[in-house]
C-alpha cells in the first residue's frame, strides 16, 4: 500500500505525542508499504527528504510553532496551502491526516485517495472556553471536518464517545496510542532517584500547581519527600517561583526537557510513583509509559482528561479528585502500595505495543484502501 500521514510538525524536529504516534507507525509500515509524511520543513535543503525508508515532504519553515502558549495559527494556514498541489498530484491508498489543527484535512481533501482522520481530541464547546468568542470559529472548523470523510479513526474511547455526541453518526475505529514495551524494558534506571515524577509539557492544561501544592499536604507526612518535574513551556518560570513560594525548593526538581528519550524513561523508573494531574488529555501516552516502568499513575476525574481512561482503580494507578489534599492522599496511597501494583501495571502497558497497534492500523487501512 502507499500510505501518506499528514500533520503540521514532525519527529524528531519537534517531540509531542501525536508526532511521535506518526513516526512509530511509520518506521513499522515502511516494512511493508511505502509510506510518506507531510509536514513542516524542519530541516535545510532539499524539499524531500528519506529517513529509516520513510518519506518526509517539506511544506514550509514556519518561524515559530507556538505563540502565548498555544500552537500559532497562521502556519497551518501556510502548510495547508502548500499541501494543495502536494496532494493534488499523488494518488495514495490511504492519506491519514490528524484532525487538529484542521486546515490540512481540508487541504487533504483534494487528494484523489481515501482520506482517513484521525482523532486525538474533540473540542466542541471548550473552543468557546479556550478564546472566547473567538472560539466559535474553531469550532465551526472543527465540525466541518465531519463531512470531509467517512473514515474516522479516536485514539480513545473518549473521544470516540465525544464525537458521538456531537453528531458524527459514520463508523469511528478506536485505534489508540503506543508505546515500545520491550525497549523500555531494557532502559536501566536512573541514577537520580525520587518519590514522584512528572513528564509533559509545561503548560497550564497539565495542571502542576496542583502536584506542587498536593507536594505541602504529602510533605506534612514525609518531609523529605523528594519530587521531580520533567518537561519545558511557557509555565516554568511560573512553577518554580511557586515551588519558592510553598516552601519546596529542597523537594522539587525542575529538570527541563530532555531530548533523549532514555533519560526520560530512566527518571521515570528511578521513581515511585507517577502525578499526572493533566485536565486535557486525548489519550496519555505518558501514562503507558510510566505503567511499562513499573510505576503507579495517580491521574484526575476531570472531563477532558482521557488518560483516567488508562487506569484501572487499585491495579495500575488511581483516579483522584481535582483538589490538593483528594491527589495528595491517592499519591501516598500509591507509593505505600507501588510494589504490588508493579507486576498488573507492566502487564497492562504491554497490550499497548506499537506492534499490536500497527496490526490493528493496518487491517483498518486495507479496509479503506
Amino acid at each position: 500500500m502507499k500510505i501518506a500521514f499528514v500533520y503540521d510538525v514532525i519527529y524528531p524536529w519537534v517531540k509531542g505525542g501525536v508526532e511521535k504516534r506518526i513516526y512509530e507507525i511509520a518506521k513499522r509500515l515502511v516494512k511493508r508499504h511505502e509510506v510518506h509524511v507531510y509536514g513542516y520543513k524542519h530541516w535545510n535543503g532539499e524539499d524531500i527528504l528519506k529517513g529509516e525508508g520513510i518519506i518526509y515532504h517539506g511544506t514550509i519553515k514556519p518561524k515559530q510553532v507556538y505563540s502565548s502558549g498555544r500552537r500559532a495559527i497562521i502556519p497551518p494556514l501556510l502548510h495547508s496551502v502548500k499541501l494543495l498541489p502536494l496532494l493534488s498530484k499523488e494518488r495514495f491508498d490511504v492519506v491519514d491526516c490528524q484532525a487538529a489543527p484542521y486546515f490540512p484535512c481540508y487541504a487533504s481533501r483534494v487528494s484523489n485517495s481515501n482520506l482517513v482522520i484521525t482523532w486525538h481530541e474533540f473540542w466542541g464547546s471548550y473552543w468557546l472556553k479556550y478564546l472566547g468568542k473567538a472560539g466559535f470559529f474553531g469550532k465551526i472548523i472543527e465540525r466541518g471536518l465531519f463531512v470531509l470523510t467517512d473514515n474516522h479513526i479516536a485514539v480513545s474511547l473518549k473521544t470516540k464517545k465525544d464525537l458521538h455526541k456531537a453528531g458524527l453518526r459514520k463508523n469511528i475505529y478506536v485505534v489508540p496510542n503506543g508505546i515500545d514495551f520491550e525497549k523500555i524494558q531494557e532502559i536501566k534506571p536512573s541514577s537520580y532517584t525520587s518519590d514522584i515524577i512528572f513528564v509533559g509539557r509545561l503548560v497550564k492544561e497539565k495542571n502542576v500547581p496542583l502536584l506542587l501544592k498536593a507536594l505541602t499536604v504529602i510533605k506534612q507526612e514525609i518531609p523529605d519527600i523528594k519530587a521531580v518535574v520533567v518537561g519545558d513551556g511557557p509555565e516554568r518560570e511560573y512553577l518554580e517561583k511557586l515551588s519558592f513560594k510553598l516552601n519546596l525548593q529542597n523537594n522539587v526538581k525542575f529538570f527541563g526537557f530532555l531530548s533523549r528519550y532514555e533519560d526520560v524513561i530512566a527518571l521515570i523508573k528511578a521513581s515511585k510513583v507517577f502525578a499526572f494531574p493533566s485536565l486535557r488529555e486525548g489519550f496519555g501516552i505518558v501514562v503507558v509509559e510510566a505503567n511499562a516502568s513499573g510505576l503507579p499513575v495517580v491521574t484526575v476525574d476531570y472531563e477532558m482528561n482521557a488518560s483516567k481512561e488508562l487506569i484501572l482503580e487499585g491495579k495500575n494507578g488511581f483516579i483522584a479528585r481535582a483538589d490538593e489534599k483528594d491527589f495528595a492522599e491517592k499519591i501516598l496511597i500509591a507509593l505505600e502500595k507501588r510494589e504490588r501494583m508493579k507486576k498488573p501495571a507492566m502487564t497492562m502497558a504491554s497490550k499497548y505495543d506499537w506492534s499490536e497497534i500497527v496490526k490493528k492500523l493496518e487491517g483498518y487501512y486495507r479496509w479503506v484502501g
